[in-house]
């Protein structure tokens, strides 16, 4: 995951205008087809939606808190802050992480939490940040929603694995899908770096408050509240450790294009973004450590 993230990040560092002609293809069709490939291999099952439901709790409880703890740090107060400080880059960075650390049968645990921190994000996070309802209405809302969980590339996946499952192929793609989907999550990795490198070589305005807070609840609290709720729920310990790993993923970008799309502050998100990211590469193999004696917990 390293190499992967720096090389991409010193491409986008110096040649910023080949990110989209590499991701935009990447992302809308190699990411998902690479997902449905590692889905069908390492099987689905009835935990998936349960864990999108379980996502979507405890980022709603992070948020209260949150909200909650917004009289003792200033930071808290800044609503994309506050978004950036619990969702984080499942897609493009947790996936692969799990991918790296955990048995392949925590692949549709793991794309289960994505989807269901996708909907919440694109559902919940406009109107959080701009602390009112949207102008545009009911319907429009429901439609952006439905559009950003569409273009999510493991809703793609998913959906695409379920279509392949009904067919009498599957076995034959599933293996045809191995080496190309393991292949896929790398680039898509380098990509994440370059955007990256992009937001590190912009001139951006000197922040008017400190990341500390933001930083250590997205990589320490947040996943300790994961850890302690997915500890009383009567989960399997393969089911704890993709919760814990994905909970630990560094800020998402989407929190970066959620502020520019409703016009509040983004050098703060864009720099909690690209600190998150780095200081993952340390606290994220840390937490995998940690929970790894989950493993061995048979599901209650």
């Amino acid at each position: 995951m390293g190499p992967c993230l720096i090389g991409g990040a010193f491409i986008g560092r110096w040649r910023p205008q080949w990110i989209a002609p590499l991701a935009t293809p990447l992302v809308r069709f190699g990411v998902p087809v690479s997902l449905m490939g590692l889905l069908l291999h390492g099987g689905l099952n009835g935990l998936l939606l349960g864990m999108a439901m379980v996502a979507v709790t405890v980022i709603a409880v992070m948020l209260t808190l949150l909200r909650l703890a917004t009289p003792f740090s200033v930071a808290l107060t800044h609503p994309e802050l506050q978004l950036g400080s619990c969702i984080g880059n499942t897609a493009y960075f947790g996936i692969p992480a799990a991918l790296a650390l955990l048995p392949s049968d925590a692949l549709p645990i793991s794309i289960g939490y994505d989807f269901g921190a996708t909907l919440l994000a694109w559902g919940l996070g406009p109107l959080w940040l701009t602390r009112k309802p949207a102008s545009s209405g009911p319907d429009r809302r429901w439609r952006n929603l439905l559009g950003h969980l569409s273009a999510s590339p493991a809703t793609r996946g998913l959906i695409g694995a379920l279509i392949v499952m009904v067919t009498p192929w599957h076995l034959a793609i599933s293996d045809a899908l191995w080496l190309p989907s393991r292949a896929v999550i790398v680039l898509a990795l380098a990509v994440v770096g370059m955007r990256l490198g992009s937001i590190a070589s912009k001139n951006t305005p000197s922040l008017d408050v400190s990341l500390t807070t933001p930083l250590i609840c997205k990589l320490l609290l947040f996943p300790a509240l994961m850890l302690l709720i997915s500890l009383a729920l009567p989960l399997p310990g393969v089911a704890r450790q993709a919760l814990v790993l994905q909970a630990a993923a560094p800020t998402a970008i989407s929190v970066l294009l959620m502020a520019e799309s409703e016009h509040v502050n983004v050098a703060a998100p864009a720099q909690l973004i690209l600190r998150s990211t780095v200081l993952a590469l340390i606290s994220v193999p840390l937490w995998s450590l940690l929970i790894r004696p989950l493993g061995g917990t048979p599901g209650m």
